[in-house]
């Protein structure tokens, strides 16, 4: 693919994004799509099939995003509990940010897509973070920051608190002082004692 259209697959994409943010997965037209972009049909079907090969795409940008936001906030004197709080705060951001998400449609997407284990996305999203945090428990159980006697049943269970406070955040709103008594609970689970 020539840059231009590297550039303009790209701009779909934001486009896209702004379109599933405003009207969910299961709303969206290749003709919403369309007009956002101010595109031809034709132009679109040359990057994209349909909505759900659309979204896909919008879904990896939004990680890769989150990854990079990530990454870049991670000095290299960190220690596991400095990146794990950095998670935690990264995500606790998430939860209470008043700007719109896809996570409404996020969800519309898998339910509609009963996709299986092995291709999907959001698993794949959440046993990669799962292994991360794992990774972080077992070093600060190494440094002597963590104590923990299955790191990897830790780090599941923090990312369904995770998940359960984003679902409540998305249909009945979640107060930041629920937000921080979770995140709280999950620290002082793993805090060793001195």
């Amino acid at each position: 693919m020539s840059d231009k259209s590297v550039q303009k697959k790209q701009y779909i994409i934001e486009k896209a994004r702004e379109v599933f943010v405003e009207k969910g997965f299961k709303e969206v037209t290749m003709k919403d799509i369309v007009e956002a972009c101010d595109i031809s049909r034709g132009g679109l079907y040359l990057y994209f099939q349909n909505t759900e090969e659309l979204f896909e795409d919008v879904l990896k940008l939004e990680q890769e995003d989150a990854d990079d936001v990530f990454g870049q906030n991670i000095s290299e004197e960190a220690t596991p509990s400095d990146i794990l709080a950095l998670f935690l705060k990264e995500q606790k951001k998430e939860l209470l940010s008043k700007k719109p998400s896809l996570n409404v449609a996020i969800y519309e997407y898998f339910f509609k897509h009963k996709v299986s284990a092995k291709d999907n996305l959001l698993k794949k999203q959440f046993d990669g973070a799962v292994y991360v945090i794992e990774k972080l428990i077992q070093a600060g159980i190494q440094s002597g920051e963590f104590y923990c006697e299955d790191p990897r049943g830790a780090a599941r269970n923090i990312m369904y608190v995770l998940e359960g406070l984003k679902i409540a955040s998305q249909t009945r709103g979640i107060p930041e002082t629920a937000v921080d008594r979770e995140i709280l609970y999950v620290m002082q689970g793993l805090i060793a004692d001195e």
